[in-house]
């Protein structure tokens, strides 16, 4: 009955630690943190993107306005405007059309000292997710190794407990696994100099009394926590 308990015990020590295996948490860990270096990297180049249309644009028009300029030189060149206001007008225009193109290639300076500023970030940030993803798949490899070994433990633990249950009484395997389940994972524990190793508490002179005379193969219990006792030699009794 204590080897079937221990196997037991083994086996949930393993459930647990399958269930709270730190690399698993670490891997989860990562995982979020790659997700959130992930969408700053897209919100970077989104923004990046946004900024690459709007130079294009402030270009264009930069383009419109070098146009109209080099048309409207072309004019006042030639000497092809003979009317005095007109020609004042084409000149206030050419100079018009100089501040705007100044104003607009101004944009574009500022807007590709943003990029370059969004491509650093961004640099920076496909560094991170390139580092935390190696990271990832060294602590993935790691806890695939301990589940693996944890698994082939199982395995061996459960063929031995599945070779060992029969051997015990039908109606005595089915109390042990009643008082499993509601005890905690322990349903039979060894008598210790008078102590329940299950509850770790000391039976009292009569209670000993009462085991001590009976049979040796009638099933006692700790009156303490109910489950089942097992006599051995350092039982005390």
């Amino acid at each position: 009955m204590l080897e079937l308990q221990g196997l037991d015990s083994t086996l949930d020590r393993l459930d647990h630690r399958r269930r709270t295996l730190p690399e698993a948490a670490a891997v989860a860990e990562i995982e979020r943190r790659i997700a959130d270096a992930n969408d700053a990297l897209v919100a970077a180049r989104t923004r990046d993107a946004d900024l690459a249309r709007e130079q294009a644009k402030v270009e264009a028009d930069v383009e419109t306005v070098r146009a109209r300029t080099e048309r409207d030189q072309k004019r006042l060149d030639d000497g092809n405007v003979a009317s005095p206001r007109e020609l004042e007008n084409l000149q206030s225009e050419i100079a018009s059309l100089r501040r705007r193109r100044s104003e607009l290639e101004d944009q574009i300076l500022q807007i590709m000292e943003q990029r370059e500023a969004l491509q650093a970030e961004i640099d920076a940030l496909s560094a991170d997710v390139a580092k935390l993803e190696g990271e990832r798949a060294e602590l993935i490899k790691r806890r695939d190794q301990l589940l693996a070994e944890m698994d082939a433990e199982a395995a061996t633990t459960k063929a031995a407990r599945d070779a060992l249950a029969p051997q015990l009484p039908a109606e005595l395997l089915s109390l042990y696994e009643r008082l499993r389940a509601s005890l905690g994972g322990v349903g039979a524990a060894a008598l210790h100099r008078g102590q329940c190793q299950g509850c770790h508490l000391t039976l009292n002179p009569a209670d000993l009394q009462r085991i001590r005379a009976a049979a040796p193969d009638e099933v006692v219990r700790c009156e303490e926590c109910g489950r089942i006792l097992v006599r051995t030699p350092e039982s005390g009794l």
